[in-house]
This record gives structure tokens, sequence and C-alpha cells, in this order.
């Protein structure tokens, strides 16, 4: 089905993620911002769409489907504040390659959970209209989402009620950068 499963769609995504890692560790001195900022904007893009579409279709389909969910929403929080410390410190701040490295492992370990323990049932327990419904939803929601990371904001409430104006002032603040040569 490809693109027109979400639960294909969002995997395809976990595999662009690795890659992104894979550009920001191997990137020149002169590129890896550019690189981290590539990854930073899918990352942000990637779990603002899970926690509007995925999630709340996850708790409502899945009988443990509450557990599941917070346990996801747990690691999704501490890969955020962990994106955000290193967007604090820079790409030139001495701890950046270590700091990354905890970040890649976190992420690894979240789309690992999430691949087994909530797309796998997830897939079993939905048609494929509903999950190509839900992959045109997710598709909206990154459309829409901020490009930076917004730890607390996790939830389908917060995330639907502070998502588009958090969007708005990331991109505003990135053509604001990009216009002082900041990029």
């Amino acid at each position: 089905m490809g693109e027109n499963d979400v639960i294909d769609v969002l995997v395809a995504q976990h595999g662009r993620i690795r890659e992104l890692f894979d550009e920001v560790e191997q990137a020149p001195p002169d590129k890896v911002e550019a690189a981290f900022e590539r990854l930073t904007r899918m990352l942000s893009v990637h779990e603002t769409a899970e926690e509007e579409i995925v999630h709340p279709y996850a708790r409502w389909k899945l009988g443990d489907g509450e557990s599941v969910v917070g346990e996801r929403l747990s690691e999704e929080n501490r890969a955020k504040r962990l994106l955000l410390g290193l967007h604090r410190a820079g790409v030139d701040h001495p701890e950046f390659r270590d700091r990354l490295a905890e970040l890649r492992t976190a992420v690894a370990e979240h789309a690992l959970n999430e691949e087994r323990h909530e797309f796998a049932p997830l897939r079993a327990r939905t048609s494929v209209t509903e999950r190509r419904a839900m992959a045109a939803a997710v598709r909206a929601a990154e459309a829409l989402a901020p490009i930076r990371p917004h730890p607390g904001t996790e939830s389908a409430a917060m995330s639907v009620l502070l998502g588009t104006p958090l969007a708005v002032m990331d991109r505003a603040r990135e053509v604001i950068r990009k216009a002082i040569g900041k990029q």
C-alpha cells in the first residue's frame, strides 16, 4: 500500500529519520547545522502527526491503547527534551556528538516500540480504508506541524491547541534566521 497506508508511511519516516541521523553524524563541520535542522524538522513534524492522529486512534482501537500510547508519549517527551537541549547548546557544543548519540538511541528505541506495540496491533485492528484515511490525516497534520521540539505538547488536545501557533512561530523564526544569514 505504501504511501496510502498510515503504518507504511510512518515506518518509512522512521527509516528517513535514521538516514538523517547518519547525515548529521557524517556531515563536515560546516554542514552539521543544516543537517541537524533537517533532522529536527523531520522529528518534530513526524511526532506531531502521530500525537494528533495516530495515538488517539490507537487509544480507541487497541484494548490496552491507553497504556501503549501513554508509554509512547513518555518516550516522545524524553526525546523532545533531548532534542531541545541539543538546540539550546548548539552544534558547536563540545558534548554535541555524545548528546546526539543519546538522542539517536532514544529515538530508535521509541520507533521500535511504536512499530511493535502500537503500529502492528493497529494494523491488525484497522481496515485498509481506515489506514488510508489516517495517512491523509497524517499528511495534513504534518503540513501544519511545528518544526521545532516543544516538550509538553504530546497530548492530542495540546498538539491541536498549540500546534498551529507554534508552527507559525517556528516557521517565522526560520525565515528570520535565513534572512540574517544564520542558517
